[in-house]
């Protein structure tokens, strides 16, 4: 682990001296895609090991070992020139008539990502790193895989790229929480970087007996309609032992809520949506009326209640303006609150995502088929003497602790109570509910902060400004 740690900060260092490379996320970026087409090109060779018929997709002109694997091979402005004029043009044309799997992911992958970098000498560098590592050595993939998430954990740092990572954390404990079993169908409608989806195979792996147990593995699926996370969502499971990764590249709020159907239907959704954003290309007429909203979050709600079996069991972060408002929010929350029961909210400091964002969230769990008849809120505390989480002071998995031995024997304390459903019902379906057993305490709120909700505000304005002019040209 040393080693590749100290591996991957030479790599780093070499792509900070590129002149081509501005900011964190567009270093991740560059970095992400040299990973994949390794990884995936180590995975090619171990395939040709067990299968004689097994052919890669990817034509011999533009395998790693062509172009990239001699340390002593192409640089400079000639390497350059292959990757922007041959190598990306190439893989992003490639041939997916034959259904192909693999070769589809590679063209997904290439079609949104790019080539920042503008030295080839600095490129070579990078390339003669990477060929210091054997991906199809388990030892370092799972190796590597650690070092990875400290890469895309730097996302909640890098603007708005934030927005595609959760803590692992909180995917962790959503998933041990849900408890997905295979051969159930899991999903993630808008998987960022596959934190859920990671964790949800993780879990699954420790089920697996034999070939076919990790054939279900393929049953984790996730959704993305980004280039970035989708390629490290991609890069992410194939570190996990997911050799053809089940994420589509696609926006699910694109079609009508009616297209999917039965055989869509999942037993498991972990998802942390995206929130506070405004629904672009007028996607949500492709939901019922008395549901259509720009609020992003809310229409994933539907669609997440949508997609679910009956039986089926959600585990869902969302902000605090999801639990109240009037209007199409009262009644989401009332379709939620009939149709599933929700049975428990956690409610999270407002640090959990600090840097990229300092709203309040929850965690909210349902099972769809039965009406909620009262909803548990736990209130998950910082650790003690510690003000806030930051980027140096995340949370941890076993903050949850407490919350899980809790669970299974409920009782209200000054960290939890519940909620009979007249009562909400009353309060016209306002799931906002502060802890009747503490004071409010009065959030101080940072020059930063500020400056953040500020922002945020600025920019939900201008969105439903434009959406209006859209409406009354």
């Amino acid at each position: 682990m040393s080693n590749l740690s100290s591996l991957y900060k030479s790599i780093e260092k070499i792509m900070w001296t590129d002149t081509g490379l501005n900011g964190d996320a567009q270093r991740i970026e560059q970095f992400a895609w040299m990973l994949f087409f390794k990884i995936f090109s180590d995975k090619d060779k171990e395939l040709e090991v067990l299968d004689d018929a097994y052919q890669s997709p990817i034509p011999e002109a533009y395998r790693w070992d062509t172009w990239a694997a001699n340390d002593e091979g192409m640089t400079g402005d000639e390497l350059l020139s292959f990757i922007d004029r041959d190598l990306f043009p190439a893989l992003r044309n490639l041939d997916i008539s034959s259904g192909n799997r693999r070769a589809l992911i590679v063209r997904e992958v290439f079609e949104g990502n790019n080539n920042y970098m503008k030295s080839g000498g600095n490129l070579r560098k990078v390339l003669n790193k990477l060929n210091e590592i054997d991906f199809n050595r388990a030892k370092d993939r799972h190796a590597f895989g650690d070092i990875y998430e400290g890469i895309l954990k730097g996302l909640q740092s890098a603007g708005k790229s934030g927005e595609f990572y959760t803590p692992r954390a909180v995917t962790q404990f959503i998933c041990d929480t849900l408890a997905p079993q295979l051969g159930e169908t899991i999903l993630d409608p808008a998987c960022g970087t596959g934190g859920f989806l990671t964790s949800s195979v993780e879990h699954l792996k420790a089920q697996a007996k034999n070939v076919a147990d990790q054939k279900l593995l393929e049953r984790v699926k996730g959704w993305e309609y980004k280039p970035l996370p989708f390629l490290l969502a991609t890069t992410n499971l194939i570190l996990h032992d997911v050799e053809v990764p089940n994420i589509a590249f696609r926006d699910v709020l694109d079609q009508p809520l009616s297209a999917y159907s039965q055989k869509d239907r999942v037993d498991v959704v972990l998802a942390n949506p995206p929130f506070g954003g405004v629904v672009a290309n007028g996607n949500e007429t492709n939901f019922p009326a008395t549901f259509r909203t720009k609020e992003s979050a809310d229409l994933f709600l539907v669609l997440i209640m949508h997609l679910l079996k009956d039986g089926g069991r959600a585990g869902v972060v969302l902000p605090d303006g999801s639990l109240t408002g009037e209007g199409v929010k009262q009644r989401v929350r009332q379709k939620l609150l009939e149709d599933c029961n929700l049975h428990t909210i956690v409610r999270l400091p407002n640090s959990v995502f600090q840097p990229y964002a300092t709203v309040a969230t929850n965690l909210l769990f349902f099972t769809k088929g039965t009406p909620t008849k009262e909803v548990w809120y736990y209130q998950h505390r910082l650790p003690e003497g510690q003000k806030s989480y930051s980027k140096t002071k995340t949370i941890r998995r076993e903050e949850f602790q407490p919350l899980e031995d809790w669970w299974n024997n409920r009782v209200e304390s000054e960290v939890a109570w519940c909620v009979p459903i007249q009562t909400i019902i009353d309060r016209n379906y306002d799931l906002d509910i502060k802890n009747p057993h503490l004071a409010e305490e009065t959030h101080e709120y940072t020059s930063a902060e500020l400056i953040e909700l500020l922002a945020h505000s600025f920019t939900k304005s201008e969105g439903l400004l434009n959406a209006l002019k859209g409406e009354l040209v």
